[in-house]
């Protein structure tokens, strides 16, 4: 019998969608019944492009981008918003109501402190204009840092919890979509204390941990917690460090949580948009200095 651990990587026909992240992988069919070679492959291209598509994946319903999921770690379901019916671990992301509307940036339930280390999401109905999504690459925007801000951020922790302003830098917020929120999704309020700069399990990359889940820097007032935020958070998503993709039904977008942001441009109107996402199971960062993320929140 074969050892899977020995096979080595499959060749993929991986086309770079920019310089720092993302590519579009073509001609592979996914599903449980990938090759290990190919899992190792998509493994292998996911640490280094940081985001990538998949055009054309019709087949694939909940129940099979559950199975695939699990190829590549353990399926967890949303802290706080139930699973779509039938399922155990696809997230419903409808457009139709302001909860489905992620439309600033954001790295996927950094309220926890095993957050994922992948998500992904899977384009079911999509709007004939509009409705993009854009990633950013959060290593690349440490390691563009000057050294003083670097060595800075090497030092700073952030509470980051589910409370957050749910309307802030949205134009237009329905009181509908607000209650939803205030029902839903913080029904139990999550805080956790991450470091600003995580390194990666896997590559040892330093990256930046922010996004609309900040509330405040520790041991820092509000005021300045939030030009803090602003200082570091406008180096993550400058374009360079971006990718924009148009959405097809059938397309499948898989990223690196632990090394990006991304938000949804909620620029599509009363058009419907229908995404559903599976994460897979992270683990707890840790710091430059080898500590350890933190829950607040429900306690630990």
């Amino acid at each position: 019998m074969t050892d899977t651990a020995t096979l080595a990587p499959a060749t993929l026909d991986v086309r770079p969608l920019t310089g720092r992240i993302g590519a579009e992988i073509s001609g592979l069919t996914l599903s449980a019944g990938l090759d290990e070679p190919y899992v190792r492959s998509i493994r292998r291209a996911l640490l280094r492009h940081k985001v990538l598509f998949f055009r054309g994946q019709h087949h694939l319903d909940e129940t099979a981008q559950e199975s695939f999921a699990r190829l590549l770690g353990d399926p967890v379901p949303h802290p706080t918003v139930p699973s779509l019916e039938g399922t155990n671990y696809v997230l419903d992301i409808d457009g139709s109501h302001g909860g489905g509307r992620a439309s600033s940036w954001h790295t996927d339930v950094t309220f926890v402190p095993d957050y994922p280390k992948i998500s992904i999401l899977r384009g079911v109905v999509v709007p004939e204009a509009g409705g993009d999504t854009v990633w950013a690459n959060t290593a690349a925007a440490y390691h563009d840092l000057p050294p003083v801000l670097r060595d800075l951020a090497d030092r700073l922790w952030a509470v980051h919890s589910n409370d957050y302003d749910y309307a802030a830098g949205r134009s237009q917020v329905r009181e509908s979509d607000v209650k939803r929120y205030r029902e839903v999704f913080t029904r139990t309020v999550y805080e956790t204390e991450h470091p600003l700069v995580r390194v990666h399990p896997e590559t040892g990359q330093r990256s930046l941990i922010l996004g609309h889940f900040v509330k405040r820097f520790v041991g820092i007032g509000s005021a300045e917690s939030r030009h803090l935020f602003d200082i570091f958070q406008s180096q993550i998503v400058r374009h360079e460090n971006t990718v924009r993709w148009r959405w097809a039904p059938g397309d499948v977008a898989m990223w690196d949580n632990r090394a990006t942001q991304h938000r949804a441009v909620d620029d599509y109107g009363d058009q419907p948009r229908i995404v559903r996402r599976v994460t897979l199971r992270g683990e707890v960062p840790l710091s430059v200095d080898g500590r350890t993320s933190v829950a607040i929140s429900p306690s630990a």
